[in-house]
C-alpha cells in the first residue's frame, strides 16, 4: 500500500490547518478546509508536487471555507462537503466576514456535492468515511481513514481541547456526543489531524481531555 502523507498550511488570523492530504507515490491529493490566503495553498501544494483532484470542506465557517471558491476556480476541481445542514453558513461567508471584521472580497461557496453520515470519498486508492458530527457547526463532518488509522476531524475535537460552541448553530451536547459516539469508539490509536493547533490521538483525549474526562 502506498503512503498517505499529509502537509499542513496555517493560513489567516485564525491560525488555520489547511490540510493538504496526498498519496506520497502518485501524488494525486484533495485539499482540506482552505480557509484563504490562496495564493500559500497554491504555492505548497506546487513545493510537494501534488495534483490536486478536489477541495474537501469539513464545515460551514469562514476559517474553514473562506479561500474554497478562489482556489476551486484556480484550480478547476470540485468541491465536496460539508453535510446539507451547513449550506447556510456557506451561503453567508460575506455576512461571517463582516461579523468578524475582516477584509474583502469574501466569496459564498456552492459546493458541488454535499456529504452524508456513511458515504465515502477517495483519492489515489485512499478512501475516507464520512461521519457527520454536528456540534461545532450543524453540518460539519469528520474524514476517516481506517487504514491508515487517520481521521481529519476538523473543529470537533483539539489536542486538549473542543470546538467552540458559541457560534450560530453551535451546540455543546450534540458536540460531545459526536465525539464520544462517532470518534472515540473508532480506537485510541486513531491518530487525528484538527483545525487549529497540533494534533493527535484519540487514546490521549480520551484519557486526558479536560472536556471529556
Amino acid at each position: 500500500m502506498t503512503t498517505l502523507k499529509a502537509a499542513i498550511v496555517i493560513v489567516t488570523v485564525f491560525q488555520q490547518n489547511c490540510a493538504i492530504l496526498f498519496d506520497d507515490e502518485e501524488k494525486k491529493g484533495v485539499v482540506v478546509d482552505p480557509g484563504g490566503e490562496v495564493e500559500r495553498i497554491r504555492a505548497a501544494i506546487d513545493q510537494a508536487g501534488v495534483r490536486i483532484e478536489a477541495i474537501w470542506l469539513t464545515h460551514g465557517h469562514i476559517d474553514h471555507a473562506g479561500g474554497a471558491m478562489d482556489l476551486k476556480e484556480a484550480l478547476g476541481v470540485d468541491i465536496i462537503g460539508p453535510h446539507e445542514a451547513d449550506r447556510e453558513l456557506l451561503m453567508n461567508l460575506e455576512t461571517q466576514a463582516q461579523m468578524f471584521g475582516l477584509p474583502g472580497p469574501v466569496r459564498n461557496v456552492t459546493p458541488d456535492r454535499f456529504l452524508a453520515e456513511g458515504e465515502t470519498v477517495s483519492f489515489a486508492g485512499h478512501s475516507f468515511k464520512v461521519l457527520h458530527c454536528p456540534g461545532h457547526a450543524p453540518g460539519h463532518i469528520v474524514f476517516y481513514n481506517a487504514d491508515a488509522k487517520f481521521a481529519h476531524v476538523g473543529d470537533v475535537l483539539f489536542n486538549g481541547s473542543i470546538g467552540r460552541t458559541d457560534l450560530p448553530g453551535g451546540d455543546h451536547a450534540a458536540l460531545i456526543r459526536s465525539i464520544k459516539e462517532k470518534l472515540l469508539p473508532l480506537g485510541d490509536e486513531i491518530g487525528f489531524l484538527c483545525g487549529h493547533g497540533p494534533g493527535g490521538r484519540f487514546g490521549d483525549e480520551r484519557r486526558s481531555n479536560p472536556f471529556l474526562v
